[in-house]
């Protein structure tokens, strides 16, 4: 009977020791996406930068006639 509840801990500890690993392991990996997001992330251009480029280009090679309404 003592074999028993000696095994059974045994196998409480293993799991508990487990289910640490694993969150332990995803906190690290959830940290170090985290840290290397700023050094990967671009900024996007905006909508409304990317008329104002578009417009700018316009005006650059239709002269100053075609933006006018």
């Amino acid at each position: 009977m003592i074999a028993i509840a000696h095994f059974a801990g045994l196998v409480v500890t293993t799991l508990f020791a487990a289910t640490a690993a694993v969150l332990l392991d995803w906190l690290l990996l959830r940290a170090m996406f985290q840290l290397m997001r700023p050094a990967t992330a671009k900024q996007k251009p905006t909508f409304g930068s990317e008329l104002v480029q578009g417009t700018r280009e316009l005006v650059r090679h239709l002269g100053p006639a075609a933006v006018r309404r």
